[in-house]
């Protein structure tokens, strides 16, 4: 069994940070996502990875190395964006006859991995959604088998999205069918989907059950990766290294705190993960994502998302600010 994570999207929804880091990096109720991804699939026994690299990969690669050094892990390049279905297709020499559990790189649910695993097909993770219009949608006939999937249908005959689990025996099955679908030009919004790839195994006869999640995290944009991860520090509780430098300060929690912050007069809380190294000083922090080696001074800051390697001083904003920068809020 291999886990295949492509994770070489560019992560447009999220810039300014993706222009510095991947997607997959940025902090996460005091992990990143990449690493919850890694840590479910490893917990339920996987240790072969194929992760799938692009934009910023280096910094993935270099992630993995030091974090998992443990893993047998391969990473391939898509030089060129052509969708996930394409990505995953350049995976076929590594994988072989191995069954295969891909979980895209922005994928974090709640879910019982060994349960998925052991279950005696293929199978297709999914969830209820009141608008199902942006996601890959699955029917499901009487017999409980998936019997069709639609890439972002306009008019949806369900309201059971794909959540970007994959569970999948057939492989070679998979594999004839992405080949086909990129031969042919078989696209959707202008990418090879695996959904398109999915749809093409199931009209030739390939057998699918789905498989409910029972908790999805949207970590694509703004405002839900901020809601996201209030949600997974008020669940799982934050945690905050014993490396770390607080005077006069009030923690409200849940909060995340990564090792070698130094943090001075200041209310900090709930929900905020701070990454590694950041000085926060005569500030208030709630509701917000602070990245590592950042430097906030003097500043009140809610549902804000901060990049690495930043320094904010001045009065109360809501920001979105990528990592390498420099804000003065104070008068001119």
């Amino acid at each position: 069994m291999k886990a295949i994570i492509p994770v070489a999207g560019a992560g447009t929804k999220l810039r300014p940070h993706t222009y510095t880091q991947p997607k997959a990096l940025i902090p996460l109720a005091g992990k990143t996502i990449l690493s919850i991804i890694v840590d479910q699939l490893r917990d339920a026994g996987i240790d072969e990875f194929i992760f799938i690299v692009g934009y910023l990969g280096d910094k993935i690669q270099d992630y993995v190395k030091e974090k998992y050094p443990e893993l047998k892990a391969w990473f391939v390049t898509q030089s060129e964006r052509h969708g996930i279905g394409h990505a995953i297709q350049l995976t076929k020499d590594i994988v072989g006859d191995d069954e295969v559990f891909i979980v895209l790189g922005d994928t974090i649910c709640e879910y019982d991995v060994k349960e998925l695993l052991d279950m005696p097909c293929s199978a297709l993770a999914v969830k209820r959604v009141d608008d199902p219009r942006d996601f890959g949608v699955v029917e499901m006939g009487e017999d409980g088998y998936i019997t069709r999937v639609v890439e972002k249908p306009q008019i949806p005959k369900s309201n059971m999205a794909l959540v970007g689990i994959y569970r999948i025996k057939e492989t070679s099955f998979l594999f004839n069918c992405l080949e086909s679908n990129i031969r042919n030009q078989v696209m959707s919004r202008g990418e090879f989907s695996i959904t398109d790839a999915l749809e093409c195994m199931i009209q030739h006869g390939a057998r699918f059950r789905p498989f409910k999640v029972q908790n999805w995290f949207d970590c694509g944009k703004k405002d839900t990766l901020l809601e996201s991860n209030a949600t997974l520090l008020k669940k799982f509780g934050g945690v905050i290294s014993p490396d770390h430098n607080f005077e006069n300060t009030i923690i409200i929690p849940p909060v995340s705190v990564a090792e070698g912050c130094d943090i001075k007069n200041s209310i900090v809380g709930p929900n905020v993960t701070i990454g590694e190294k950041t000085t926060i000083s005569y500030s208030i922090i709630k509701d917000s994502i602070i990245g590592s080696f950042a430097d906030l001074y003097d500043i009140v800051l809610t549902n804000s998302l901060i990049g690495s390697d930043t320094e904010v001083k001045g009065e109360s904003r809501s920001l979105n600010i990528g990592d390498n920068t420099e804000i003065d809020l104070g008068e001119s």
